[in-house]
């Protein structure tokens, strides 16, 4: 398989990606804003059961994960840096 065959399967999504799919600043002040509104999250809630969500948004994210698509890891780097 050639290179650009791999990185053709093989998205690599930036967390300013993420941002942009979820509709919310993607810039690095945008993100920092988000981070310090909203963490750390409660103890026992997931990512996509935090109630700062759209309900389009949580079902993205539920649904991504589920699907352990590409967008998991920036999902998980995500809930990482909001569990404080």
């Amino acid at each position: 398989m050639h290179l650009k065959e791999l990185m053709m399967e093989s998205p690599v999504h930036h967390l300013s990606d993420l941002f942009a799919q979820l509709g919310l600043p993607s810039d690095a002040r945008g993100i920092g804003d988000f981070i310090r509104e909203h963490s750390p999250l409660p103890a026992g809630v997931s990512l996509p059961d935090a109630s700062f969500w759209t309900a389009s948004q949580a079902q993205f994210l539920r649904d991504q994960l589920q699907a352990d698509a590409d967008w998991s890891e920036k999902i998980d780097q995500l809930a990482t840096m909001l569990a404080g």
